[in-house]
């Protein structure tokens, strides 16, 4: 149940062609104390409750447990999660022996996109693809529970 990411900008949309899925995303918080957060999120046509803990010093490592939850149970959460829900598009693409989830915002955070690749340790080497733009991993104000409270229009 630990979670293992390391989190990039992304310098162009060249990964929409690389893409083998995306999915329409809407999340909001029941908790965004940093210690933990609470997070509600439609994932398509499926509902998911996620917590996570507090990220290591090197920011890429948390504890993280997962839920499917009904869609309709996940809908009515939503309504009662903090104010600033965050609209994204996810992209998946496959790069050899992992997959990158390229997060395109939308709302305040329109213009902000950016990749997270998942590892099994934080040593483990990964190929960087050409529109991979500058590392974020650690950097809160890249989560998405803080973009949900300063958005990236409000940088």
């Amino acid at each position: 149940m630990i979670e293992i990411e390391r989190k990039f900008l992304v310098d162009s949309e060249e990964y929409k062609q690389e893409a083998y899925k995306s999915t329409r995303i809407t999340q909001g918080f029941l908790s965004t104390d940093p210690e933990r957060t609470v997070r509600v999120r439609v994932k398509g046509t499926q509902g998911y409750l996620t917590i996570k803990g507090k990220s290591n010093t090197s920011g890429a490592s948390r504890f993280e447990w997962e839920k499917e939850i009904e869609l309709n149970e996940a809908e009515a959460l939503l309504k009662l999660c903090k104010k600033g829900i965050i609209d994204k598009i996810r992209y998946e693409v496959r790069n050899n022996t992992h997959t990158y989830e390229i997060d395109e915002f939308f709302g305040d955070n329109n213009g902000l996109v950016v990749a997270e690749i998942e590892l099994n340790s934080e040593e483990e080497a990964f190929e960087k693809p050409n529109w991979l733009g500058v590392e974020v991993t650690g950097d809160a104000k890249y989560y998405n529970s803080q973009l949900s409270i300063i958005p990236f229009s409000e940088w």
